[in-house]
């Protein structure tokens, strides 16, 4: 599980996200659909199109097995800022 956590002086807020969520997220975001539609619309709204950037295609195998062997190194810090006004964010497997 995925475990995000802000910390500011008014709140804090922490959010489990479990690896499945993650798998599905991974099968939405590397959608050949999803992809050329957003292909089209940075075509389309590109000032100079032959410059547009594109999104290239995302293999969907790969990215489970990293979601599957993260899996097997549990509680290890993935992100860990503050910010200078006490903003912290932290990130763990």
């Amino acid at each position: 599980m995925l475990k995000v956590k802000v910390k500011t002086e008014k709140f804090k807020l922490s959010i489990p996200l479990p690896y499945i969520f993650l798998s599905l997220g991974i099968s939405i975001i590397s959608s050949n659909r999803l992809r050329k539609l957003i292909n089209e619309q940075i075509a389309k709204n590109a000032d100079d199109k032959s410059k547009a950037y594109t999104i290239p295609e995302l293999d969907k195998h790969e990215l489970k097995s990293i979601v599957s062997e993260m899996r097997n190194h549990k509680g290890t810090g993935l992100v860990n800022v503050k910010a200078k006004d006490g903003t912290e964010v932290i990130v763990r497997l």
